[in-house]
């Protein structure tokens, strides 16, 4: 379409993930009229975020360290783990300010189609931790979708032996959602996961 380098920008932002072809020619263009200071900054941060950040060597999260600030945190607790798919899960989790316990990143979910067996995860550092004992509680909070779903199943059945509290993540309604838009599995978990009203 275009000549040169702005073909090659716009086909290089194009293959991030969540931007299509018409996304990727308007930040290019957004790119092409922007201040060159505004510009420098971008390519300074993406440079930086490649020399510095790595995945945390205890839970996968990110960090700028050999570990996460949550394993440094002392004050979390040491005997909970909760599982989540991705480490922008962590941060969608630490945002609710109700879990203190620690976390394990297992860097996807089981999806047969797309090739992504259990071995492609960090199942195996997953129960290396859990080796020691320490952890009585292990909380499943893959996505609620199918590949979430597959993985938390998978997970549960192979720490059963362990003797461990496995529990998932509640799911249903979301607050200020409406009954008439809400699809049949979402509304049958609501109606499963149904709680005593106390008044």
């Amino acid at each position: 379409m275009y000549e040169g380098v702005v073909q090659n920008l716009i086909d290089e932002l194009g293959r991030l993930p969540g931007v299509g072809p018409k996304s990727a020619q308007r930040i290019a263009f957004h790119l092409l009229a922007a201040d060159p200071a505004d510009v420098s900054r971008l390519t300074e941060a993406l440079r930086e975020v490649k020399e510095k950040v790595r995945f945390c060597k205890v839970c996968g999260n990110v960090a700028e360290a050999e570990e996460c600030r949550i394993c440094r945190d002392a004050r979390r607790d040491l005997h909970v783990i909760c599982v989540v798919e991705e480490p922008k899960d962590v941060v969608a989790i630490e945002k609710t300010r109700e879990f203190r316990g620690r976390y394990h990143v297992l860097g996807g979910a089981i999806s047969p189609i797309e090739g992504v067996g259990p071995d492609d995860l960090r199942v195996r550092e997953l129960m290396q931790r859990l080796a020691d004992g320490e952890v009585t509680e292990l909380i499943l909070a893959t996505d609620p979708n199918l590949e979430g779903e597959a993985t938390a199943t998978y997970l549960a059945r192979l720490v059963k032996p362990m003797g461990l509290t496995v529990t998932r993540l509640a799911s249903g309604l979301p607050v200020g959602g409406d009954l008439e838009y809400a699809d049949e599995v979402t509304l049958g978990r609501a109606f499963e996961g149904r709680r005593l009203l106390d008044v």
